[in-house]
């Protein structure tokens, strides 16, 4: 099964969805894609086959999306606390992973041609070598495309993530590019591994379980969750059109909390500045009388200052990553020519 499943909505489906983007639309929908387990039992099949039907669901899921126009796409493929299943469960959903990246490298021109690029978010050093190898593969063929973005959150959750983010932040302190006092929610926001992308307007979660498990909690703060009792692989796409519908009913009042915490963040930032400022300024001289002028040339200066240091810290950051991909990369390379 390909990553993308080809073929045109029904007409049915197509006016449908003309209603529905009529209304505010999601951009980034982000996919918590569970109950390929029941699936399986309620079949009487092998768990495998569960883990396989909902790798088909999600490239189905993907096809409405692109039908949608939704362009951003994030699923929960892999939680870090699924290592501690059953070792010939964990062994097979290894096995998929290895078939579907190796599928993805296959249809390259099919990923071109929609200009999707797939990334991929986690602690990757937790894998396989040979699938790490080929997630680099997949993630540089395609990190040029910008049309579409895929984000597979692979052995993930959150906390490990934003835990990762504060150890990005101090390797910054370490290395001399930031000040312990440029750290702030900017700075650990563009650590984590969803820097490059906007935070989900939408988050399903399927299976009817009214839970995040650890997935997207910083991201998700002003995003609509939505919970629906299908399991994953029995999803269909008016199970999306009503997730949909549900984020249009509360779009206005999300916006509203995101453009609120946007304006807090900025004053914020705006005041952590001033203390940096004054504080400097008490440090070289009688900084209370100042004119008030001096002062704000100099909350200026120091801003300009830090925002300097920051861009500095998130360029070497962003070298770093890509860094692992590439060296991954060049492993693989070398392996296939021996």
């Amino acid at each position: 099964m390909s990553w993308i499943r080809k073929g045109e909505l029904t007409l049915i489906e197509r006016l449908s969805a003309n209603i529905l983007k009529a209304g505010p639309m999601p951009k980034h929908v982000a996919f918590i894609m569970d109950g390929n387990r029941r699936y399986a039992r309620k079949l009487h099949v092998e768990r495998q086959q569960g883990h396989t039907q909902g790798f088909d669901k999600l490239a189905e899921t993907l096809r409405w999306c692109l039908n949608l126009e939704i362009r951003e796409v994030t699923v929960y493929a892999f939680s870090i606390e699924n290592f501690k299943r059953a070792k010939d469960e964990v062994d097979g959903l290894m096995e998929l992973a290895r078939q579907k990246f190796s599928r993805l490298l296959d249809e390259q021109e099919d990923l071109e041609k929609h200009g999707v690029c797939i990334r991929v978010l986690g602690d990757l050093t937790l894998l396989p070598l040979d699938i790490q190898k080929l997630i680099a593969q997949a993630v540089l063929a395609t990190k040029n495309h910008n049309k579409c973005f895929l984000n597979v959150c692979f052995a993930y959750t959150s906390r490990h993530e934003i835990t990762n983010a504060v150890k990005e932040a101090a390797w910054g302190v370490e290395q001399g590019l930031i000040k312990p006092c440029d750290v702030s929610e900017f700075l650990l926001d563009e650590c984590l591994y969803t820097s490059n992308s906007p935070d989900p307007d939408l988050l399903i979660r399927t299976s009817g379980e009214v839970r995040l498990s650890d997935f997207l909690l910083w991201q998700t703060t002003y995003s609509c969750l939505v919970f629906q009792s299908i399991l994953w692989p029995e999803y269909s796409f008016w199970n999306l059109c009503e997730a949909i519908l549900q984020y249009q009913l509360n779009h206005h009042a999300l916006q509203k909390a995101r453009d609120l915490h946007a304006e807090a963040r900025v004053l914020q930032q705006l005041e952590a500045d001033r203390c940096c400022a004054a504080e400097l300024l008490q440090q070289t001289g009688p900084g209370k009388h100042l004119d008030p002028q001096l002062r704000q040339e100099a909350v200026q200066k120091y801003t300009a200052e830090r925002e300097g240091r920051v861009h500095s810290f998130l360029t070497a950051l962003q070298e770093k990553r890509d860094r692992f991909f590439t060296d991954l990369n060049k492993g693989s390379l070398a392996s296939a020519k021996a």
